[in-house]
C-alpha cells in the first residue's frame, strides 16, 4: 500500500557516480589487480587459503582490504560453500537467526562432489565445474575480485545468451534479459512494481539452465547489492555482484543434468523447506483497502453468497483501524461488537476472516495508547543512531516508531499484542494474518529532520471522508549480542558506490529507516534493512502460532528475504489494473514458487491500483484462480472489482472456482510435497521439459503443480491464444481431448470466450479430482473423489494424493496414496490412515473413456 501524496570519486574519470546509481567502466575494475592465494592447505571436505592483495590497491570505492581469508567447504554431494572474509575485522554477516545455515556431511570428499572447486593462485580466481562434464558452470577468471570496506565485486563469465533466472524480487521476464540489465536489492515501497526497479523483497540466488543442466548459485548476503547481467563483453555473458557491505558468502548448487527441478530441492536444503498451509487457505480470499465500515465489509460477504462465488476468507485492511493505529478499531466505523459478530458469522458458516498488521506503532506518549506505551516499557524500538531515543518515522497513523525485531523482548511484545487484540473471547478472532509496510516503509521524505511537521504536510492520518453508519445497522440479511560492527568510518548514509535504488532520491535512507538506525544486538539498518520484513513475518508467524498452538498458519507478507516461505506467504503488491500487470504476474508468482521456495504466492486480482474494466476482470479471475494464493484486493481510489460486480467476472469466476476446487487436494498435495523435499509448487514449462529450448523464455504459460499446464488469454480484446505443447501427449482438462504435436509446436486456440480459459493436463498424470467444487473448502472435503488418467506416450501414468485434516502441524492421521497407470491397468498404493467419508465415484481416462 502506497500513500499518493554524495561521495564521489572518480578512477581514471571513468567512474561515474550520480543520484541513483553508480556507473562503472569494466575495464577499470578488471584493470585492478586482484589477490594472490597464499598458504593454501585442503584437507578432507574444506580448503583454506590467505588472498593477499597482488599489486597496488585499486581503490576504486575505499581501501582495498590488503589480506582476506578463503574457506571453501564441499558440504554434500551437490553444495560447495565459498565463503571470503577479512580476517582482521569483524564484518557484517547474515545472522544464523534469520536464515539457519545448513549442516555440512563431515565425511564429504572432493572425489565424490558433483561439482569442483578450482583455483587458479595468482592473480587468484577460481571456477566451479561440474564433475562429470568438466563443464565450467562459474567463472571469475579475468574479473579480479574486489574487497573494500562498502564495496565487493565478484564477476563471473557465463554462456552467450544465457538462461538466467531468480535474483527477486521483480516484475521482469522469468527469464533475466543478458543486455545492460541491473537487478537491485534492497526493500522498498513500490507502488505500481515498476520493472527494472527494485521492489518490496530480496533472493539473491539464481538458477542458469542449460541443454548440459541446470545449477544454482546462493550470496547469502543482505547488504544493498547491484547485480548486472550484460553481453557487450565479446561473445559471452557476464554476471557481475556489486555490494555495498558484509562479506562474499556463496552456496553453489550442482542441480542436476536432467532435471531443472533437483536445483530446487537442492536449494531448500539451505533456505528452508516451504511451511505447509491450512486447506482453507486455497480457497478464494477476498479483501478492499476502501471498505468504509462495517457495513460494506458486512454486505461484501453476503453478496458474494447470493451471487453463488465461493467465499472462503473476508479480508479487511487498515480502514478498520482508528485513525489508522495497530492494534485498534475505530468505534465508530468499525464497533468491535459489530466486528465480531461478522467473525462469528463468517466462522459459523466455515468461512474465515484475516486483517492488517502494520510495523509501525503511532509514537504518542502520555496518550494512553497501550501498543506504544508497553512497546516503550518493553524498550523495544528500533534506536536512532544515539542509541538512546527511538528512530521516528511517518506512517499512516503519523509519527511512528519500529520494532527492533533483533531485540530479545520483541517477540513477547508482539505476541501479546496478537494475544490481546485478536482474543477469541474479547477481541477479533482471526483465522490469518496480513502484514504490510515491512520493508519497512516510511512515507518521509529524505532527509527526515522533522518527521512531526512531514506528518502534518501529508495529512497523516488521513480523515474518513464518509459518516459513520448507525452503530445498530442490521447486516446479514437475505442476501543474541554480537561483537559489533565497526562502520564509524564509513559512510552509511551515502556509500561511496550508490547502488540503483529506485526509491525516491535514491539515498538509501529515503522513505525507509535510516541505514544508521541501531538494533538492541549492535547491528544497523545498513547490513540488516533486507531483513526487516523476514523477520517482522517469523514474529507474526509466532504469535499466531501461539493463539492457536499446534495449528498451520496463514501470514501473507509483503516484504520477503531468503528463507522467508518457511513460516509465511505472500502477495506481489500493488500492482495496477493493466493487462501488463496480468502478463507480469505470472512470472512473479513462478520466481517466487519455483525459484525462492515462497510457494504461497499471489498477485492481487484485478489489479490493486487504477480501475479495471469487466473483461480484464474476467481473465484476471481466471489466471488468478491458479495462483496458488488466490485473492481480489484494490486500492480506495479504485472502483468496486468484488468478482459479482459484472455478469462476465462473475460467470468466468465460478468457472475458474469450480476449476480450483475440484484440483484442490492435487495442488495440496503438491504443497504437501514441497514442504517434504523443496519440489517446486509452479513449474515453468523448461522444469518439465529441459531439452526444449522453445520453452526456455515462455512465461505466459505454466503448470499448475506437476501436471496442470495453464495457457491463459493475456491480450485485451482477444478471444485466442497460441499455446506451446512440448513433445508430450496433452489433454483437454474440460473434454478430455487429446493433442500431441511431434517435437512440440504451437496450436492456435480460438473461441477461447472471456469466461474461459485453457487448461490441459501433461500426459503420464494420474489426477485425484472432487468430482464437483462446494461453496467452502470444509463442504468441498465432504465430496467424493474422481481418478482422472492422462497416459503419456507410453502409455503409462503416475500421480499422488495426500490427506490430512488440513490444519494441524502434525496430523494425527494422514493418508498417503501413490497411482501407478502401466498395460492399461491402475495400481494404488498407500497408507491410509485418515479417515475421509468420502469414495471415489469414477474414473476416467484418456478420451473420457471409462475405466
Amino acid at each position: 500500500m502506497y500513500r499518493r501524496a554524495a561521495f564521489s570519486l572518480a578512477v581514471l574519470g571513468r567512474l561515474a557516480h550520480f543520484v541513483g546509481a553508480t556507473v562503472t567502466d569494466p575495464a577499470v575494475l578488471d584493470a585492478c589487480p586482484g589477490y594472490r592465494a597464499k598458504n593454501v592447505f585442503a584437507f578432507g571436505s574444506k580448503l583454506t587459503a590467505d588472498l593477499v592483495l597482488a599489486g597496488k590497491a585499486c581503490n576504486v570505492f575505499g581501501e582495498d582490504i590488503n589480506k582476506l581469508k578463503l574457506e571453501v567447504t564441499y558440504e554434500t554431494k551437490n553444495r560447495l560453500h565459498v565463503k571470503i572474509t577479512d580476517p582482521s575485522e569483524a564484518r557484517y554477516e547474515v545472522p544464523e537467526s534469520v536464515l539457519p545455515r545448513p549442516h555440512a556431511d563431515l565425511l564429504m570428499s572432493p572425489h565424490t562432489s558433483a561439482i569442483k572447486f578450482s583455483y587458479t593462485a595468482s592473480p587468484f580466481s577460481f571456477s566451479v565445474l561440474r564433475a562429470s562434464t568438466k563443464e565450467v558452470l562459474f567463472s571469475t577468471a579475468s574479473h579480479p575480485i574486489i574487497f573494500e570496506p562498502q564495496y565487493l565485486r565478484v564477476k563471473t563469465n557465463l554462456p552467450a545468451n544465457a538462461n538466467i533466472y531468480g535474483l527477486g524480487e521483480h516484475t521482469d521476464t522469468f527469464r533475466l534479459p543478458t543486455h545492460n540489465y541491473t537487478r537491485t536489492l534492497w526493500s522498498r515501497d513500490a507502488y505500481g512494481v515498476p520493472q527494472g526497479n527494485n521492489l518490496y523483497g530480496n533472493h539473491p540466488i539464481y538458477f542458469e539452465h542449460r541443454t548440459t543442466g541446470t545449477h544454482g548459485v546462493f550470496l547469502a548476503n543482505s547488504n544493498g547489492m547491484d547485480i548486472k547481467i550484460d553481453d557487450s563483453e565479446g561473445n559471452a555473458t557476464t554476471l557481475e555482484y556489486n555490494i555495498i557491505g558484509g562479506i562474499l558468502d556463496f552456496y553453489f548448487l550442482a542441480g542436476s543434468e536432467t532435471d531443472p527441478t533437483e536445483v530446487a530441492r537442492q536449494y531448500a536444503e539451505v533456505a528452508g523447506l516451504p511451511a505447509e498451509v491450512p486447506y482453507w487457505s486455497f480457497g478464494l480470499h477476498q479483501c478492499r483497502f476502501g471498505y468504509q465500515n462495517f457495513v460494506d465489509v458486512a454486505n461484501v460477504i453476503t453478496n458474494y453468497s447470493a451471487a453463488n462465488i465461493p467465499l472462503e476468507t473476508m479480508w479487511t485492511d487498515i480502514d478498520y483501524m482508528y485513525k489508522r493505529r495497530i492494534f485498534t478499531v475505530d468505534p465508530d466505523y468499525f464497533p468491535l461488537n459489530r466486528m465480531r459478530e461478522i467473525v462469528d458469522y463468517l466462522h459459523s458458516h466455515d468461512q474465515r476472516f484475516v486483517l492488517m498488521t502494520d510495523p509501525a506503532v503511532a509514537y504518542l506518549p502520555g496518550m494512553d495508547y497501550g501498543p506504544f506505551d508497553r512497546g516503550t516499557a518493553a524498550d523495544i524500538w528500533l534506536k536512532a543512531a544515539n542509541g538512546s531515543s527511538p528512530f521516528l518515522g511517518a506512517v499512516w497513523p503519523g509519527v511512528t516508531v519500529f520494532p527492533d525485531w533483533f531485540n530479545q523482548k520483541t517477540q513477547d511484545y508482539w505476541t501479546n499484542e496478537f494475544k490481546l487484540f485478536y482474543s477469541p473471547d474479547t477481541g477479533l478472532d482471526i483465522d490469518g494474518a496480513w502484514i504490510d509496510m515491512n520493508e519497512p516503509s516510511s512515507f518521509c521524505n529524505y532527509p527526515c529532520t522533522d518527521p512531526f511537521e512531514q506528518a502534518k504536510e501529508q495529512d497523516l492520518p488521513p480523515a474518513r471522508s464518509t459518516l459513520p453508519p448507525d452503530p445498530n445497522t442490521p447486516i446479514f440479511g437475505t442476501s543474541q549480542l554480537q561483537k559489533r560492527v565497526d562502520h564509524s568510518h564509513d559512510d552509511v548514509q551515502n556509500p561511496p558506490y550508490a547502488i540503483a535504488n529506485a526509491a525516491g532520491s535514491g539515498a538509501l535512507s529515503d522513505r525507509t529507516a535510516y541505514t544508521d538506525a541501531l538494533h538492541a544486538n549492535g547491528l544497523i539498518e545498513y547490513d540488516t534493512h533486507n531483513l526487516y520484513g523476514t523477520m517482522m513475518s517469523t514474529a507474526t508467524h509466532n504469535a499466531m502460532l501461539a493463539r492457536r498452538p499446534g495449528q498451520r498458519t496463514l501470514v501473507i507478507t509483503r516484504s520477503t528475504f531468503a528463507g522467508a516461505g518457511t513460516r509465511v506467504g505472500k502477495w506481489l503488491g500493488d500492482n495496477f489494473s493493466q493487462w501488463d500487470h496480468l502478463r507480469q504476474s505470472l512470472s512473479g508468482i513462478l520466481g517466487m514458487a519455483g525459484v525462492y521456495h515462497v510457494p504461497m504466492v499471489g498477485a492481487d486480482i484485478c489489479g490493486y491500483a487504477e480501475n479495471t474494466t469487466e473483461t480484464l476482470c474476467a481473465r484476471w479471475a481466471m489466471v488468478g484462480a491458479f495462483y496458488p494464493f488466490m485473492r481480489n484486493h484494490n486500492a480506495d481510489t479504485s472502483i468496486s472489482q468484488e468478482f459479482y460486480r459484472w455478469p462476465t467476472v462473475a460467470q468466468a469466476a465460478r468457472n475458474a472456482l469450480d476449476i480450483r476446487y475440484r484440483l484442490l487436494d492435487y495442488i495440496y498435495t503438491a504443497f504437501h510435497q514441497a514442504h517434504t523435499d523443496g519440489t517446486p509448487v509452479l513449474n515453468a514449462l523448461w522444469y518439465k521439459f529441459p531439452k526444449d529450448p522453445n520453452t526456455f523464455g515462455i512465461d505466459t504459460q505454466f503448470f499448475y503443480g506437476d501436471s496442470i499446464l495453464v495457457s491463459p488469454v493475456l491480450e485485451e480484446n482477444a478471444t485466442s491464444v497460441d499455446v506451446y505443447y512440448p513433445d508430450e501427449a496433452f489433454y483437454d482438462f474440460h473434454d478430455f481431448s487429446r493433442t500431441y504435436i511431434k517435437g512440440g509446436g504451437v496450436v492456435h486456440l480460438s473461441d477461447v470466450n472471456f469466461t474461459s480459459i485453457a487448461v490441459a493436463i501433461k500426459g503420464g498424470a494420474v489426477l485425484p479430482l472432487r468430482e464437483k467444487s462446494a461453496m467452502t473448502t470444509t463442504e468441498l472435503r465432504k465430496n467424493d473423489f474422481e481418478l482422472v488418467i492422462a497416459p503419456a506416450l507410453d502409455g503409462t501414468a503416475s500421480g499422488a494424493l495426500y490427506l490430512d485434516d488440513g490444519i494441524s502441524i502434525t496430523p494425527k492421521t494422514k493418508t498417503s496414496v501413490s497411482f501407478t497407470f502401466k498395460n492399461k491397468k491402475l495400481i494404488v498404493k498407500g497408507s491410509f490412515g485418515h479417515p475421509t467419508g468420502v469414495n471415489v465415484a469414477r474414473g476416467k481416462c484418456n478420451y473420457a473413456h471409462e475405466v
